[in-house]
């Protein structure tokens, strides 16, 4: 049971992470200075009684919106060899002595027991009061998955942004190979990557990867009102040898290859996806004010968009005719979607195809508005923008290469197989359109803060898109 000392510490724990956060890839505030408070905090234990390991949520309000953040820490008497990247910083412990603190993702003792809690096997333990089980943080194993892997070695994905996801080999014999989710900016409610997919593997869909389980934590809201319950930790089996679907299209599109056999696959399986999600989770009929209130939500994103962009305001009054002739369509049952699909989203799975991940939602859309129903011409619209995508990233990077045939053909072979299983989406072609438009004009938010060279590329789709709407 963890044991909390009395002790005095140099630097605190709020001004180490302060001086560390800043510089962190899933930090929400590039460019600030963070402004924290601690806000709670549960503990795992060391088998071995070496390493002290903390999870710290931390309010943040050096911006307009605060965030709060799942900041796991373990402490260690000596240098954890290897883990100088993970370093956090060094503190002096007036009972302990002088301790290392790294970031909890790179350090083994951490993800043995994180798994363990995942899986059910141990319990949390409270953040400020020794021998005490913290009963608001619980790992929930997934009743699907049989094993209970063992930790050989782990290792921390590069790249990640909004998250921190562990690699974990287990020990012979014990299972399959695991991936740990760490969600790092944390809200209250269900979060959508843990339920979609939970549903999806509990009807043994070959599409996404199977669960593992999760965990359920806890932390003090920051008005002291009481504690905000959500989930913080996300395991699931890892696909090995596998890539995404951008990297095989854009291979493919720079080389000439025809993509339509792959493209239609695709289709296929996106299809069956939401047959399955329909048949799992409850559908909502799409009456009037479902319509209006979705529709009401592409105007506002289309605003921002243009207050963004101001060159976009030249075509304000073509995009609202687009979202005027989906207003008056007519709307299939709205249902679960995955969200934020785009061929990123996507693996090519040796032996298996393609199978889809990361449920989450589009990441600037609040969760209460991602865990919604919404329309499956959501996740249609995103994979027709990302061979947009693809085209326009084979024009920069191979001059004189024209991909806009070889995009126009996966297009279509895409929309194909979806009708294959589904209804086409081609006969609900106003609410297609519009789908398109919407997600077109999200792009552009997003590239306008984080990739304004790329800005030329969703605003020349906005603009064909309402060229070619009929006036």
């Amino acid at each position: 049971m963890a044991t909390i000392h009395d002790a005095v510490l140099h630097p605190d724990k709020v001004e180490l992470v302060t001086a560390w956060m800043g510089g962190q890839r899933w930090y929400v505030g590039a460019g600030r200075r963070p402004r924290l408070t601690r806000l709670d905090s549960w503990r795992l234990d060391d088998p071995a009684g070496e390493v002290g390991i903390e999870t710290i949520a931390f309010l943040d309000e050096s911006g307009t919106t605060p965030v709060v953040y799942q900041v796991p820490l373990t402490y260690r008497g000596a240098p954890l060899e290897g883990a100088e990247v993970a370093l956090v910083g060094e503190m002096e412990h007036s009972v302990l002595g002088h301790r290392w603190v790294y970031d909890a993702p790179h350090d083994p003792v951490y993800v043995a027991q994180l798994l363990r809690l995942v899986r059910g096997q141990v319990a949390a333990q409270a953040g400020s009061v020794s021998d005490t089980v913290d009963p608001d943080v619980v790992g929930a194993p997934h009743p699907a998955w049989q094993d209970d892997p063992v930790v050989a070695t782990s290792r921390v994905l590069v790249g990640e942004q909004s998250n921190t996801s562990i690699i974990v080999t287990p020990e012979p014999g014990t299972g399959a190979p695991v991936i740990i989710k760490v969600f790092r900016t944390l809200s209250p409610g269900e979060n959508p990557d843990i339920t979609l997919q939970g549903a999806l593997a509990a009807s043994h869909s070959p599409f996404v990867p199977a669960s593992v389980g999760h965990v359920a934590g806890a932390w003090q809201r920051p008005d002291g009102s009481g504690r905000d319950l959500g989930q913080v930790v996300f395991a699931q089996e890892y696909l090995e040898g596998a890539t995404d679907a951008w990297r095989v299209a854009l291979r493919q599109a720079a080389e000439g290859e025809d993509f339509s056999p792959r493209a239609r696959e695709l289709g296929r399986v996106l299809a069956r996806v939401h047959e399955d999600l329909a048949r799992a989770l409850p559908c909502v009929p799409a009456d009037r004010d479902v319509v209006e209130q979705h529709v009401g939500s592409m105007r506002r994103r289309s605003a921002r968009a243009m207050s963004e962009v101001p060159a976009l305001a030249a075509h304000q009054a073509a995009v609202e005719h687009v979202l005027d002739r989906a207003l008056e369509a007519d709307w299939p049952a709205l249902q679960r979607i995955h969200g934020d699909l785009h061929l990123g989203q996507v693996l090519d799975v040796p032996d298996r195809g393609w199978v889809l991940i990361d449920f989450e939602g589009e990441p600037l859309r609040p969760l209460a508005e991602r865990n919604d129903v919404d329309s499956p011409l959501r996740d249609v619209a995103g994979v027709l923008r990302s061979i947009d995508y693809v085209v326009g990233t084979v024009a920069r990077t191979h001059p004189g290469v024209d991909a806009g045939p070889w995009g126009r053909a996966a297009q279509t072979a895409f929309l194909d197989g979806y009708a294959e299983v589904g209804t086409d989406p081609r006969t609900h072609g106003a609410l297609l359109t519009a789908h398109v438009l919407d997600k077109a004009l999200y792009e552009v938010v997003y590239e306008a803060h984080h990739r304004p060279g790329w800005l030329a590329l969703p605003t020349a789709a906005v603009e064909a898109l309402v060229r070619e709407v009929p006036s």
